[in-house]
């Protein structure tokens, strides 16, 4: 016997009945979303400050060289070696986070760490005392970007999770400009002061305010559904029903079956972790050039202060692309050609620069490529909604896929040697190659994705299920 439209009608309304109904749900929803906003957004600021940490050796290139008198590949081995310990610990790190779930206390807590030993690099004096303080801050620094988006994931859902990252990511675009303003300043005016080198004082000031920032964290990070204090019953309640709904089933242990490692083994034999690795691999080394933006800017011919001020403008330009690329992408609920025709417009850069030696066309290129950091931001996105559950092995999916993408920047801070300066040609032609190669993969992996998509359509239909339930976003 079927229902009435009065059943059906009342069984909808039952829904949200416990929150008030739909209309008390909704306002409920952007309060709680608002809250939630206003508190990721020092993830934001913590990026920055972490990306800033990790790459302020590239700004600092010329005094750090002389003055540890670094030869051959030894620059590009600082670049490479802080990935080692940050690929090591990022996946043991979010099984521990996803554990204690408490990333309030523990994200602080390694940051403040890492704002040690950076500004310890500052009174390093050779090279083995450099190498030793990049290798382990890259241990430390593994917690924070994983962790972040792994935060993300439990509470947003996949119609909001993409622009979120984006927003999150722009830290790491922001820092490539700001990073280089800051640079600026402290190296055009703190030379000698107190009887030490500009860039030093760069490592000292930058790892006290990492520290600071670290210590405000703790008060305004939230932790999970769950166990945040400082929601309500009716918002603990949305915040879980949200990511139930969109999923079909609840984002804590309803789908957990076996023990703590099960969810590393999951993701483990799941080869769809590993495709996208490599996707994600190639889109990190046809970005590489962002290790070496100071240098590029430096073949126009500017002094210091200038050359690293114009670092800012294609990265101001590429946060704004991201946040409207991406919040389309969203809307859409579309990732592969989104992410396409931003490593697309990226390519053509490489093409520009490896055609002229033109100052205006080179800068123009520059902001084609800065723009190309959108393609990274959806594919982590990407990940959020092709494997959303269990969370144990979301969790090792993002820390797992970022740890092995960082492959690629490894490689990529070898394909920048300086005797290929200044035109850098075969540079920019690994990193065209990278880009094309990152396209053609993550065609395979959505069409593959739209295979699983059928074959969810089909049982629905086999099971006459009427709701849509779970879709895979292509």
């Amino acid at each position: 016997m079927l229902p009435s439209k009065e059943h059906v009608d009342y069984e909808e309304l039952d829904l949200d009945i416990e929150f008030g109904g739909p209309e008390a749900r909704n306002k409920l929803e952007r309060k709680l979303l608002w809250k939630l906003d206003l508190r990721m957004s020092i993830l934001v600021l913590i990026y920055i400050l972490n990306y800033i940490d990790r790459v302020n050796v590239s700004t600092v290139r010329s005094g750090l060289t002389t003055d540890l008198h670094l030869e051959g590949q030894q620059y590009a081995t600082l670049l490479s070696i802080l990935l080692v310990g940050y690929i090591v610990m990022q996946t043991p790190s979010n099984m521990f986070l996803n554990y204690i779930e408490k990333p309030s206390l523990y994200l602080p807590a390694c940051m403040i760490i890492w704002g040690v030993i950076s500004a310890l690099t500052g009174i390093t004096t050779n090279f083995v005392g450099v190498l030793l303080t990049r290798f382990f801050l890259g241990f430390v620094e593994a917690a924070f970007f994983p962790g972040a988006v792994f935060l993300i994931s439990k509470w947003y859902k996949r119609t909001e999770i993409g622009l979120r990252l984006a927003i999150l990511f722009c830290g790491n675009v922001i820092s490539n400009a700001f990073g280089a303003l800051i640079a600026s300043g402290i190296l055009a005016n703190m030379n000698n002061d107190l009887g030490q080198a500009a860039w030093r004082w760069l490592f000292y000031i930058e790892g006290a305010l990492t520290i600071s920032v670290a210590i405000i964290a703790v008060f305004i990070l939230p932790d999970f559904p769950t166990n945040t204090k400082w929601l309500s019953d009716d918002e603990r309640r949305l915040a879980l029903k949200r990511m139930e709904e969109d999923a079909g089933v609840g984002d804590q242990s309803e789908t957990e079956h076996g023990g703590r490692g099960h969810g590393f083994y999951l993701a483990v034999i799941d080869w769809k972790v590993w495709w996208f690795s490599l996707i994600c691999t190639a889109q990190l080394a046809a970005l590489s050039f962002a290790l070496y933006f100071p240098t590029l800017t430096g073949t126009f011919g500017y002094n210091p202060t200038v050359t690293l001020v114009l670092v800012a403008p294609p990265f101001i330009f590429a946060a704004i692309v991201a946040f409207v690329w991406t919040r389309h992408s969203d809307r859409t609920q579309e990732r592969f050609y989104h992410m396409s025709a931003s490593n697309i417009v990226a390519i053509i850069g490489f093409i520009i620069s490896m055609s002229t030696m033109n100052t205006a066309a080179r800068y123009f290129s520059l902001f084609l490529m800065a723009q190309g950091y959108t393609g990274i931001m959806l594919l982590l996105a990407w990940i959020s909604t092709s494997f959303p559950r269990p969370p144990s092995k979301r969790a090792v999916c993002f820390s797992l896929i970022n740890s092995l993408q960082q492959l690629g920047s490894i490689g990529g801070s070898y394909a920048w040697p300086s005797v290929w300066g200044p035109t850098y040609r075969y540079s920019y032609a690994i990193c065209l190659a990278a880009s094309c190669t990152t396209i053609i993969m993550s065609w395979i992996f959505r069409q593959h994705l739209k295979t699983l998509n059928m074959k969810l359509e089909e049982e629905k239909q086999d099971k006459r299920i009427k709701e849509k339930g779970f879709r895979y976003i292509l």
